[in-house]
């Protein structure tokens, strides 16, 4: 038979930085193909059975109109081209507004203020232009937002985790310190916490910045959920002593103003910082969402009444959510920021969160995630029986999922 006629043999799988990025976070099968995420899975499986999907953390609900008016005015009068690499100036400028009026921090618009595709892209240019490859370490506290797995894993750098254990969900200063050596290029801090919902107190905030200088490190933060922190308010890393000079703040506009699909994010530090990202993003998406800058701008400048009221809001909705859990029998661990509350189901009976929740749908018609997706395979263990629901839905969707999640 000619050559050229015979069945073309499967490919092997392709070696590169997705297979490193896949394998960071735990999604390579062993055929060598990336396997669908947990989230993917679970939402699958809410649409399959008709469960409600309080898996997945992004709002049912559309922000406010001021800001849905401002996107579409900007398209009728012609805002549809690339804007500048940086951001359009009163994005950056309205960031800068934003900083100083929550924060207290003086920006240069020009300077240390990039506009990103979204906050996960501001991660990825954070972490691609401040890490050098396999000699470098970068610290996270576990558990961890998925990216960050795939994204220092894409680099080639050495993740080390320092873990956050039920029901507080705090670092151990005497864990952190140990993890935080010479070889550490970034610290990676989540503020308010995904998955867990827990917002990290003044000590660990003051041991964080004392590392970071005692070990010549970047501070990375992830604060996309600044304004969503119940019973406090929210302190970036940024404005601690001696913080900001070597801190990248990293935040956006999907989860203030439940605009998840416009992927606007920023990042904020000093020059040299904002360089580095910049000199990696400008080859990532150049720019984007060109009228939804001056919309997210708009929104930045809502009144103070705004901002206090969405925490309120999703305050109520962690509550209502907290009692159906614990009505249904679950321990909860009460979330003092962001979308997500933690519950253990090993009262219930549960030996194994991913079991546990590939079953829930078909007893109580409600998806949640196991919080065994957000750790490494040597500490599943310390989080098997862990759930994570997501509170950022409609106050009817929350009361008949907790309904449904007692038996009522």
């Amino acid at each position: 038979m000619d050559d050229r006629l015979a069945a073309p043999s499967a490919p092997n799988p392709i070696p590169g930085a997705w297979t490193r990025a896949a394998r960071g976070a735990g999604l390579l099968g062993a055929n060598g193909v990336p396997t669908p995420t947990i989230f993917a899975e679970m939402s699958a499986l809410a649409t399959g059975t008709g469960a409600i999907n309080l898996g997945q953390g992004f709002p049912d609900e559309d922000g406010p109109e001021a800001v849905l008016d401002a996107a579409r005015t900007a398209i009728t009068d012609g805002v549809n081209q690339y804007p500048p690499g940086m951001g359009s100036p009163d994005l950056r400028a309205a960031i800068c507004e934003h900083q100083r009026r929550f924060y207290g921090i003086d920006l240069d618009p020009d300077h240390e203020v990039l506009v990103t595709a979204g906050a996960t892209e501001a991660l990825a240019a954070a972490l691609l232009g401040l890490l050098d490859g396999p000699d470098d370490e970068v610290v996270v506290f576990e558990p961890f937002y998925d990216a960050y797995a795939a994204l220092i894993a894409l680099v080639g750098a050495k993740r080390v985790t320092v873990p956050l254990r039920w029901p507080q969900f705090q670092p151990d200063l005497d864990e952190l310190r140990a993890a935080v050596t010479d070889r550490t290029r970034v610290i990676l801090v989540n503020d308010p916490h995904n998955p867990t919902g827990a917002v990290f107190d003044a000590a660990v905030r003051t041991e964080i910045v004392r590392l970071a200088h005692q070990h010549d490190a970047i501070i990375v933060t992830d604060e996309v959920y600044e304004h969503l922190v119940f019973d406090a308010t929210h302190v970036p890393l940024a404005t601690s002593e001696g913080a900001f000079e070597r801190t990248v703040s990293i935040s956006s506009a999907g989860k203030t103003f439940s605009t998840t699909g416009w992927k606007i994010g920023w990042v904020t530090g000093p020059a040299p910082l904002i360089d580095a990202v910049l000199a990696v993003k400008q080859f990532l998406t150049y720019s984007g969402g060109a009228p939804f800058q001056p919309a997210i701008a708009a929104g930045l400048r809502l009144p103070d009444e705004f901002f206090t009221g969405i925490a309120s809001t999703l305050r109520g909705k962690r509550d209502v959510l907290v009692e159906g859990l614990r009505a249904a029998g679950f321990d909860v661990s009460v979330s003092a920021g962001t979308y997500f509350t933690v519950a253990d189901a090993a009262p219930l009976g549960a030996a194994d969160a991913d079991e546990f929740c590939r079953g829930l749908p078909a007893r109580s018609g409600v998806v949640a995630v196991p919080l065994t997706a957000f750790v490494t395979p040597e500490r599943r263990q310390q989080y098997a029986t862990l759930v994570r629901f997501a509170a950022c839905k409609r106050d009817e969707v929350l009361r008949d999922a907790a309904a449904r999640l007692a038996g009522r």
